[in-house]
């Protein structure tokens, strides 16, 4: 697990969420679980746990997107120490965060990815990345609702 300072936020991988020891003692309130090709984790009952199976690549729903984004940005506004987390973390976990970033911001994406990779390393897939801006920018394109 990676602390992206100065926000409560963290990104980690897989074998991450089965150190719940290391999780508890960070002080993360909440896991937003990124990969589809995971199992669910055993968490204890008290932790939010939201996950968005997201495929590494192209193919995504964009509704399950936008949620995953909107999610962090939650989160990250609220300063809930929460944990980011996909397979490897290098691919769908930067890009969520560097999306959920862009919209607290008002920075392009691209210039939050490049913000989250001088912090961690990252090998974001391009079809997946694409699909993200995608997602931003039609989000930002629309009218405020709800």
């Amino acid at each position: 697990m990676h602390r992206l300072e100065p926000y409560h936020l963290w990104l980690g991988h897989a074998g991450d969420l089965a150190g719940v020891r290391n999780i508890l003692d960070a002080g993360i309130c909440a896991v937003v679980d990124l990969a589809l090709n995971e199992p669910s984790p055993q968490l204890p009952r008290d932790m939010v746990y939201c996950r968005f199976p997201l495929v590494d690549g192209v193919g995504n729903d964009p509704w399950i997107l936008l949620s995953a984004i909107r999610t962090t940005a939650s989160l990250l506004k609220l300063e809930v120490p929460a944990l980011v987390c996909c397979s490897a973390g290098l691919s769908r976990g930067p890009a969520v965060v560097a999306a959920a970033l862009s919209t607290i911001t008002r920075q392009t994406p691209e210039d939050c990815l490049r913000q989250v990779s001088r912090l961690v390393s990252h090998d974001v897939s391009p079809g997946f990345w694409n699909e993200v801006v995608e997602v931003c920018r039609s989000f930002q394109e629309r009218p405020a609702a709800l």
